[in-house]
């Protein structure tokens, strides 16, 4: 007995000390239109606090952040934690009409919730329309009190977030191409913390210095906050060293170049090791779908050695070295940087699968409906583009959020019969019927038992064009055991299986004409998007929702609702 008190006691001890580190974060995001000039004009564009890009938020593992929006801008608007658990606070989790309803103008909503268990690189973004072209900022994760990084402590800490802009305002973007069903313009520059860099227009006064001294290592957070565009980033003369992918830590790798897909981050050391002098790291585009229109610029920043700053007004510092960036279609590339990624050590990848799903993702092409004129119908041929996964091109509902409907009961909102697999089965990468072209509209959502082990085989297709997509689970992290080219073997690909040390991610890049295969545990109920994280195509209806059911008892249901929860 008296052990058993003492055990208790310690035990006490820890999880006070734990709790007494946390702290409740809380913030104010005002959401409001403000003058941003770029490319020599300026623009209204919709920030967060008139910064742009928005206010980076650091917090520690184990903290609460509680973060007041309040919506002055003129469009409808919500804010997503890109990454975060949310466990059992789905409510705060910010995709429209997914698990709520938007803050309309006038309107506010505190999203509350508690970071546990992650550590490094987050970031958050709108998630309405394309909003997020400018309302979007990094979210730090740093170790509890008194635990440190698992590598060196590095001297400073830099976020980089890649960006895309346009010399337009994005909702007209977007809204004109959903008028016509053509593809949307492509972006005019992609920018380095806001800023495009000296190979644009009007842009060098303001280029993002990073600085750095000789014999320091310091720590690069960047983030691909762009729209549409995976993008390489790489730094004159000097190597990266990758630590940390999607707030985990990996095994540490060395690499000239990066790739990220839209809504991947990347926690690289950089050694001042290089002669003191001005260095660009840069920015473009990785491009995989053939013959579709990119922007083909080049973001820069300048990675400054203090030694070699400019510090007098008629300073004629040396013009900083390029460096040599990957072909814009260069998949091998990629291929060598994603297979780099290791966890640290051995983890419990979930075997003994309940659930293994098989999903399909790619665009396709509708035919234009009989009551459209020419004018709606200028996609390929006079159709208009689309997207799905499984053959279903998914639709958000509009009168409600689906969790809300979900949690009340309420019918006719959704269905649950989304197919585990594909209700036709072709030559995924091959020459694909033209009749496979027109998915079908639905609201329709898979549904998955609290606690059952989950693997997806998540193959692209080529119809109408083979394309790497950067596919995000909302509300888990996944574990991504092996991806591939052509079409997927189960009797051959389950070699390639990774089960001891696969990297831990919240965003898979799914490779061009290729396949990449993801497990997790459904242990957080709710409401749970996952879509490509390419815009435009989560417009088309590249996405699926998994409903999933809560446990037994307080702890594995999902919490009540707040009650600033917005109504539609």
């Amino acid at each position: 007995m008296e052990i058993f008190k003492k055990f208790s006691f310690v035990f006490l001890v820890i999880c006070s000390a734990l709790s007494a580190n946390a702290e409740v974060q809380r913030h104010k995001f005002v959401i409001e239109a403000t003058k941003v000039k770029r490319l020599c004009k300026t623009h209204n564009a919709i920030t967060v606090n008139g910064m742009f890009p928005g206010p980076t938020l650091e917090i520690k593992n184990g903290d609460t952040l509680e973060v007041l929006v309040v919506n002055k801008a003129r469009y409808n608007v919500t804010i997503h934690w890109h990454g975060v658990r949310q466990m059992r606070t789905g409510w705060a989790d910010g995709p429209e009409f997914v698990t709520q309803c938007p803050i309309r103008p006038g309107g506010s909503y505190t999203y509350r919730f508690t970071v546990q268990g992650q550590e490094g690189t987050l970031w958050w973004h709108a998630h309405s329309s394309w909003l997020r072209a400018t309302v979007y900022g990094a979210l730090i994760i740093r170790p509890r009190d008194g635990e440190s990084y698992p590598f060196p402590k590095p001297k400073r800490e830099t976020p980089i977030l890649l960006g895309e802009w346009w010399d337009a305002n994005p909702m007209d973007v977007v809204r004109e191409a959903t008028r016509t069903g053509a593809a949307p313009n492509v972006s005019d520059a992609y920018t380095i913390n806001g800023q495009p860099g000296d190979l644009y227009k009007c842009s060098s006064k303001e280029t993002t210095i990073v600085p750095i001294d000789s014999g320091e290592t310091n720590l690069l957070r960047v983030i691909n906050a762009a729209l549409n565009q995976p993008l390489f980033f790489k730094v004159a003369n000097h190597k990266l060293t990758v630590v940390g992918a999607d707030a985990s830590y990996t095994k540490p790798f060395t690499t000239s170049v990066l790739m990220l897909g839209p809504g991947q981050t990347s926690d690289v050391l950089i050694q001042g090791n290089q002669q003191p002098s001005r260095y660009y790291m840069a920015a473009r585009a990785y491009q995989s779908a053939q013959n579709a229109p990119f922007d083909n610029t080049t973001t820069t920043a300048i990675l400054e050695y203090k030694s070699a700053s400019c510090v007098a007004k008629k300073c004629n510092a040396a013009t900083p070295v390029m460096p040599s960036l990957p072909a814009y279609n260069d998949t091998n590339t990629v291929t060598a940087f994603s297979q780099s990624f290791r966890s640290r050590q051995k983890v419990e990848v979930p075997t003994d699968i309940d659930e293994s799903l098989f999903f399909t993702v790619g665009l396709g092409l509708n035919n234009c409906p009989p009551n459209f004129s020419k004018s709606r119908c200028q996609g390929p041929n006079g159709t208009r583009f689309t997207a799905s996964m499984n053959n279903v091109s998914f639709v958000l509902p509009r009168n409600f959020s689906l969790l809300q409907a979900h949690q009340q009961g309420i019918p006719g909102v959704f269905t649950t019969d989304f197919p585990g697999t594909p209700p036709l089965k072709f030559d995924y990468t091959g020459n694909v019927s033209r009749s496979l072209f027109q998915p079908v509209p639905g609201t329709k959502l898979y549904k998955l038992k609290y606690g059952s082990k989950v693997q997806i085989v998540i193959q692209d297709t080529s119809i109408v064009t083979p394309e790497n997509h950067p596919i995000h689970l909302h509300g888990y992290d996944f574990y991504i055991i092996a991806e591939g080219f052509g079409n997927f073997n189960p009797k051959t690909d389950t070699s390639k299986f990774n089960l001891v040390d696969p990297p831990m991610r919240n965003t898979v890049g799914v490779p061009v004409n290729g396949w990449a295969v993801i497990r997790f545990v459904a242990d957080n109920p709710g409401v749970w998007l996952m879509h490509c994280h390419l815009d435009v195509h989560i417009n088309w209806g590249l996405a699926v929702a998994f409903l999933v059911e809560n446990g037994v008892g307080d702890l594995q249901s999902i919490q009540s609702p707040p009650p600033d929860l917005p109504i539609c």
